[in-house]
């Protein structure tokens, strides 16, 4: 049951962003980036959550997140993977290993 939340996100994670460019509505400036944050960090922390150490979170997403890019280039869906999606993509990453790590320390021991 503790890799159900961390399934769901890898799940809606995978169709926000390879949803073809034609069925991803058009928002205000920065929303896109909102997105990757919001997405990566839930990833990050249901995955830290679910018992993941640290360094494999880091491999595993940051690989996700670089790979994602490159797909959403290469895939005929229309559209475009780019460096700065990959970087707020890793801010998230981060994020959430450090929410995780704030929310054990203010509740109890840490898991490395």
């Amino acid at each position: 049951m503790r890799w159900l939340p961390v399934t769901v996100a890898l799940l809606v994670s995978a169709v926000v962003l390879f949803t073809p460019a034609s069925g991803v509505p058009t928002a205000l400036s920065g929303f896109d980036k909102a997105v990757h944050l919001v997405l990566f960090t839930l990833l990050a922390l249901s995955a830290r959550f679910a018992g993941m150490r640290i360094p494999i979170v880091l491999v595993l997403m940051l690989g996700y997140a670089a790979l994602s890019e490159l797909l959403q280039s290469l895939l005929p869906i229309g559209r475009d993977g780019n460096v700065p999606d990959g970087l707020v993509d890793a801010a998230g990453v981060l994020l959430g290993v450090a929410l995780y790590t704030g929310a054990r320390r203010l509740g109890g021991p840490e898991r490395s």
